[in-house]
């Protein structure tokens, strides 16, 4: 009996967890080093020291994945609002076809990494795509997202984490920063 109810208290802090806030073993460490070509037909790839010396986000995405089409014009919108630099890294993709999909739906990075055999991803321990980094200053890892992002996780949960990384830890509410609205 006692065994039946330690799996019951089991299942249900299992259940109430968010799938998304998997922990990783990355966060407060440097970006693992990676120096990735440009996607086809950019000019610019990404490498460990891009990310230095601004808070960026790291959008792990690729051509065959159908939930980052759906998260794409959240990408899209906040690119154009120029808050946060938005680094995208292709996952396992073929060069073609990363390119003709950026071509076709926008691209909102301002520098692109082909990930081609998925070496990076492994680094940094994705686990499918879409996910994003938010990457501190200091080119730490400050937090990962798993799955596509919402307006309301932008809102709610990522405006906030940038402005208070950009106020050293200061939570965005007390460093004054206004709210910056998406698409709204």
């Amino acid at each position: 009996m006692l065994a039946f109810g330690v799996l019951a208290l089991l299942l249900g802090i299992g259940l109430s967890l968010d799938p998304r806030e998997v922990p990783s073993p990355l966060i407060g460490k440097v970006a693992p080093q990676f120096d990735l070509p440009a996607v086809k037909g950019r000019s610019q790839g990404l490498a460990t020291h891009d990310l230095m010396g601004e808070v960026s986000l790291v959008n792990v995405f690729a051509s065959w994945c159908v939930a980052c089409r759906a998260e794409h014009p959240v990408l899209i919108a906040l690119a154009r609002r120029k808050f946060v630099a938005i680094h995208g890294l292709n996952y396992k993709d073929k060069p073609d076809d990363a390119a003709a999909w950026l071509d076709r739906w926008g691209d909102p990075y301002t520098r692109t990494g082909a990930d081609i055999d998925g070496r990076v991803g492994i680094d940094w321990g994705v686990y499918g795509v879409p996910e994003t980094f938010v990457i501190d200053p200091q080119g730490r890892i400050a937090y990962k997202h798993i799955g596509p992002m919402t307006e309301e996780f932008v809102h709610d949960k990522l405006l906030p984490m940038i402005e208070e990384l950009r106020n050293g830890g200061r939570p965005a509410r007390e460093s004054g920063a206004a709210e910056i609205p998406l698409v709204r």
